[in-house]
């Protein structure tokens, strides 16, 4: 029984941004919550905020992304053929 593959489509595009717009949300409300509890100084979060949170979001996005459905795999590869130039003589 061969897999059925279907492209995603305009829901899982917006749910795609929902879910980044959330973590994002989610972030900056965990290293507010860390500063205003006294867990982290005012440094270490402006540290979280300018090297960690890329990271984060980048891993929040890839999660996303699979459980959506835009993960490819080496089934989705197809060759690539460029046409030689041919020369004028």
């Amino acid at each position: 029984m061969e897999r059925v593959k279907t492209a995603p489509g305009p829901d899982a595009a917006h749910a795609f941004r929902l879910g980044l717009i959330a973590a994002a949300v989610l972030g900056v409300v965990a290293m507010a919550g860390l500063y205003a509890a006294g867990e982290a100084s005012l440094l270490l979060v402006g540290f979280l905020l300018v090297a960690c949170f890329p990271v984060y979001l980048v891993f929040a996005a890839a999660a996303l992304s699979v459980w959506l459905g835009y993960d490819k795999d080496a089934t989705d590869l197809r060759p690539v053929y460029r046409e030689r130039e041919r020369r004028r003589g």
